[in-house]
């Protein structure tokens, strides 16, 4: 076992002491059947931003870098195909791709976010992550030449869990408009009744918040001061939002923001608190995954126009061993 005691308020080991899929045990083919129900036009919406644009100032992450190989002195691009001597009547191209895994539309694994925590129950916190994997046996820090790696919750988890399910969008710039507005319990909740919302178990949750459409307004490079002040962030340190997260048995949350939840910059976290409280919920204690930068501004509108809120929603990250963090197309169908 890798942990004597768990997080309180945590699912650890509720889905078997080796899980590395949290709730997203709770896609059962009955609710995928569900979702499929869902569907009644076979109209499709793609929900990723271009992925050299991003909505964040992170000198972690940078825009892809797309090149072509040398192949026996010439880029491999318009290149004439030869066999032997003889040259073909074929051009090729082929490319390859210097790509930050969440550097715009991604999907954040389990091992993007733990804590240190007392899970020996000796005293001593440790770096964990879900379900007690360890820093530095499971989650390695690159050495040398080699690393790192997710050696467990990696992003290939989540790929191979089979990604799709019903998702339901809140549509948050309807009821707030697009300034910055911290959305706490009582503010989902009036969004979710206005608009006759059914949240289920095994549902993706998608936010709605305008914050992708700014980006798209101004391009690949946007302008921080103008996103600093767009869209409604959910709002962490709400205790009935993380209990209501917790209680409606949803999988994923998907938001058009960064981060899926606010940071307030003027009010820093005091020593051994977190700074992101529903990162620590859902990456750490539940398995719930995250969702950052998605498109959602046709699909809002859409079922807006149409009184609807649900969608059959599929949406794999790329299956990358080791990998902490995916970018995704996810595809929303009607």
């Amino acid at each position: 076992m890798r942990w004597k005691r768990r997080p309180e308020g945590s699912n650890w080991g509720d889905f078997g002491p080796d899980d590395q899929i949290g709730r997203m045990n709770l896609l059962t083919p009955k609710r995928r059947l569900a979702a499929v129900r869902e569907v009644t036009e076979g109209l499709a919406f793609t929900l990723s931003l271009p992925l050299d644009h991003t909505g964040a100032d992170n000198p972690m992450r940078k825009p892809p870098r797309l090149f072509a190989e040398v192949v026996e002195g010439d880029p491999a691009y318009n290149q004439t195909l030869r066999i032997g001597d003889a040259a073909t009547c074929d051009v090729m191209c082929d490319d390859a791709v210097t790509l930050y895994t969440q550097y715009s539309t991604q999907w954040d694994s389990l091992a993007h976010w733990g804590q240190q925590f007392d899970a020996d129950g000796d005293g001593v916190a440790e770096k964990v992550y879900y379900n007690g994997y360890r820093a530095g046996e499971h989650l390695v820090a690159p050495a040398g030449a080699h690393g790192p790696a997710a050696h467990a919750l990696g992003i290939e988890r989540l790929a191979s869990a089979g990604v799709q399910g019903r998702g339901v969008l809140v549509n948050l710039k309807a009821i707030y408009g697009t300034e910055r507005r911290w959305i706490g319990h009582d503010e989902l909740m009036r969004a979710i009744d206005a608009q006759r919302i059914e949240v289920r178990p095994g549902d993706f949750l998608l936010l709605h918040t305008g914050y992708a459409e700014a980006i798209l307004a101004q391009g690949p490079v946007p302008d921080m001061a103008v996103l600093d002040r767009t869209g409604a962030v959910l709002d962490g340190r709400d205790p009935r939002l993380l209990d209501w997260i917790d209680a409606s048995g949803i999988v994923a949350i998907c938001a058009d923001t960064v981060a899926v939840e606010g940071y307030d910059w003027a009010n820093p976290p005091r020593d051994g608190s977190t700074m992101l409280p529903i990162h620590e919920l859902c990456l750490f204690k539940l398995g719930i995954h995250l969702g950052e930068l998605w498109d959602l501004h046709d699909l809002a509108d859409w079922l807006l126009a149409h009184d609807r809120h649900a969608c059959l929603l599929t949406a794999p990250p790329l299956r990358l061993p080791g990998a902490v963090g995916s970018p995704v197309t996810p595809i929303a169908t009607v």
